[in-house]
């Protein structure tokens, strides 16, 4: 009978620990689970790639305001200079932290400067934790037919 309880209890540990190595590989980097904006690309050797589309608008104003789409890229570009995080948020309402590949990370400001107020295409890695999502990104373009 012990043999057949420490049986048991090996298969019952070897079971934990595999459910453990599988879920520790899909981890916090999961591809966001969103409508048809964000559509699943590749793979790379970081992970998934996906592209996203949607406005680079101010964090701030979306949260507060409840925003669809900036109300200005003026707007959007005089929050991101006063220091607010610039964000990417899709037609569905869901929005993308561009965060840095980097460690010391970066703000990501910079590179979405040019962009503020107007809908973008966005390439890159994206994680999600605890209900946010982030990307940190490898490409991104002004949309057709963004001004």
């Amino acid at each position: 009978m012990k043999t057949f309880n420490r049986s048991v209890v090996s298969l019952i540990l070897a079971a934990a620990a595999l459910g453990l190595v599988v879920s520790r590989a899909a981890g916090d980097q999961q591809a966001p689970q969103s409508k048809p904006t964000a559509g699943q690309v590749r793979v790379s050797k970081g992970g998934l790639i996906t592209t996203v589309k949607g406005y680079v608008i101010d964090s701030s104003c979306t949260f507060r305001n409840h925003l669809k789409k900036p109300v200005s890229a003026e707007c959007a570009v005089k929050c991101a200079k006063a220091g607010s995080p610039l964000v990417i948020q899709t037609a569905d309402g869901v929005i993308y932290w561009p965060i840095s590949a980097d460690m010391p990370a970066t703000s990501q400001n910079d590179k979405l400067m040019p962009y503020a107020g107007r809908m973008v295409t966005v390439t890159g890695t994206p994680y999600t934790k605890g209900g946010s999502r982030a990307i940190v990104i490898e490409k991104i373009e002004a949309a057709e037919g963004s001004q």
